[in-house]
């Protein structure tokens, strides 16, 4: 798989919650340029705030990588969240739906998941994570004359 001819990819930092915005904002915007429709860029939209804000919050900042992919007829965006925070001690639990280690509902990284097509952790206590996801154009195919 090659990187895509659409975009470069963009590294952005995550250390407030202005970053968070600019992040759902360039996120939004490089969906687009690749022809994500509206409920496709909504939804990776959803699941880069949850992940940039768990960047934040839980690994004290970071940054995101945000990767235009080219796998021929489909575009695909990849966003790899990192921070050098205190890692995910249990991975399972993390993923429980209804488990936080904030005051949030325990969606967030479950929910992400839900989110995208592909969804990779990489985390080590003391270490920091690592959260890859990617999501593909889905592409629709022309209506035929008289449907």
């Amino acid at each position: 798989m090659r990187t895509s001819r659409h975009a470069a990819p963009a590294s952005l930092p995550i250390g407030s919650d202005a970053d968070l915005a600019w992040v759902r904002q360039q996120v939004r915007q490089a969906a687009a340029e690749l022809g994500f429709g509206l409920v496709q860029q909504t939804k990776l939209v959803t699941a880069a705030s949850e992940l940039a804000r768990n960047t934040l919050v839980h690994g004290g900042g970071g940054h995101v990588e945000i990767t235009p992919l080219d796998a021929g007829a489909s575009p695909g965006l990849r966003l790899a969240f990192v921070d050098a925070g205190p890692g995910i001690r249990d991975l399972d639990q993390a993923m429980t739906d209804g488990y936080t280690s904030g005051g949030g509902l325990g969606l967030g990284m479950s929910g992400a998941k839900r989110l995208v097509q592909e969804f990779e952790v990489d985390s080590r206590p003391g270490e920091g994570t690592r959260v890859t996801v990617t999501s593909w154009a889905t592409v629709v195919p022309p209506t035929r004359p008289g449907s």
